[in-house]
């Protein structure tokens, strides 16, 4: 690389990206639901709107307004109980150490890009050893608006110090690519819940970090220059109330 190019940086995503909890997760918000004596499908919910902090995503289930105090109450409900149903399933997304390992060597720059509280993410990259790969964590804690603003991208771009338009958002979820282009970088999905087909427009679609390498990931950014704008349409049919 000539140096007088800034770095090429990989942004995270974590849940469903670093490890493949979306079922769990999934499962928390339907014990969480029985509880309540609500019949929204956590799955079909999940699908469209995972990525949301989860006191937004609770905000849509109820056709009646709740105080903030208790979503937030109903949120930690939810961790507790994703926490116990996960507690001994954590395992990284298959290759990806390896992936992170080249990437280093190859000379990215590296961040974690999560709507996740502190104690959450640690939880996840502390018990797998994980934190060692990333030069900057950004989580709920570290901007004012989660996704599908882009305040989560950007602040990790900008502690990593490189252009948005260097950047590459690893999402699995809808919301977090949306998130992606709205920060003005290219994304390649991770289908660990959803299909192909479902996301707008990735650089590339996979199912792993298997077969990925750092070089294809700078290929793929000069096959396709251009940031996708988001999508209108995506945006319209994800954040209707349920």
């Amino acid at each position: 690389m000539p140096a007088s190019q800034p770095a090429y940086a990989l942004i995270f995503d974590m849940d469903g990206v670093l490890i493949n909890n979306t079922p769990y997760q999934a499962k928390a918000f339907q014990l969480l639901f029985r509880d309540l004596g609500l019949t929204t499908n956590a799955r079909q919910l999940l699908r469209r709107l995972n990525g949301m902090p989860a006191t937004n995503i609770l905000k849509t289930v109820f056709r009646h307004p709740v105080p903030t105090k208790q979503l937030k109450e109903y949120a930690a409900q939810r961790e507790f109980l994703y926490r116990v149903l996960y507690w001994d399933k954590r395992k990284e997304t298959a290759g990806l150490s390896q992936f992170l390992t080249a990437a280093r060597a190859a000379g990215f720059k590296i961040g974690l890009g999560t709507g996740s509280a502190p104690e959450t993410i640690g939880y996840i990259i502390d018990h797998l050893d994980l934190r060692r790969f990333f030069d900057v964590v950004v989580g709920k804690a570290d901007v004012e608006n989660g996704k599908p603003h882009a305040d989560t991208f950007t602040v990790a771009a900008q502690k990593l110090g490189v252009p948005p338009e260097r950047c590459v958002v690893f999402e699995d979820a809808i919301l977090g690519e949306q998130a992606a282009y709205k920060a003005g970088m290219r994304c390649i999905a991770v289908s660990s819940g959803l299909k192909p087909e479902q996301f707008q427009a990735p650089l590339q679609v996979i199912k792993d970090f298997t077969n990925l390498m750092p070089e294809q990931v700078r290929e793929l950014l000069a096959q396709h220059p251009e940031v996708p704008k988001p999508s209108k349409e995506m945006a319209k049919r994800n954040y209707m109330k349920l």
